[in-house]
């Protein structure tokens, strides 16, 4: 089984306000936190797709050794950043897909979902922190072409087995500032 991570970190933030890949917290932009999490997984590859801001963010976020990709249309939505992700995954079997704003991930969850998808191998899995599905997502390479070009949720049609990470912190989704976890130097 060869597993490539997938974070999807394309978007332009107008909600935000501000590129929030570079949002400082705890010392380090809100999208390294994620590239640090997925470097202790047992991930064979590591991808972080950009887009708006691509320059900005390469030039200041560690990416702990993933890859980067440019996502051209990223403006279509998480699908067209998935896509140029999965376009990008190589010979892997499955992608585990994570949001670049959920700062608080946990290299548990992947691991957890990882395990998981060896007794379920043909089916999508979700994390659930106790409020229904979440990230990571793990998505089977046979079900790569059931998946939309655009939109903001390409997966989430799909059917999806939940894998239970109640005793983890959920890695959150930064929608706005008042989204920001508190930080540790509060």
């Amino acid at each position: 089984m060869r597993a490539v991570g997938i974070v999807l970190a394309a978007g332009a933030a107008s909600r935000f306000g501000s590129p929030k890949q570079l949002q400082p917290l705890d010392g380090r932009p809100l999208l390294e936190h994620v590239t640090a999490a997925l470097a202790d997984t047992r991930l064979d590859r590591r991808l972080v797709v950009l887009g708006a801001y691509a320059d900005d963010v390469l030039a200041a976020v560690d990416m702990h050794g993933a890859e980067t990709v440019v996502c051209p249309e990223w403006s279509r939505g998480q699908a067209a950043s998935l896509r140029t992700g999965l376009v990008h995954a190589g010979e892997a079997d499955l992608a585990v897909v994570v949001l670049g704003d959920g700062p608080r991930l946990e290299p548990a969850a992947v691991n957890r979902l990882l395990e998981a998808h060896a007794h379920q191998p043909d089916d999508l899995l979700a994390a659930d922190y106790g409020s229904g599905r979440s990230h990571p997502v793990v998505i089977p390479r046979k079900l790569w072409p059931r998946l939309p070009d655009s939109g903001d949720t390409p997966a989430r049609r799909l059917p999806s087995i939940l894998v239970p990470c109640t005793d983890l912190p959920e890695p959150g989704d930064v929608d706005l500032p008042a989204d920001l976890p508190r930080s540790d130097l509060d």
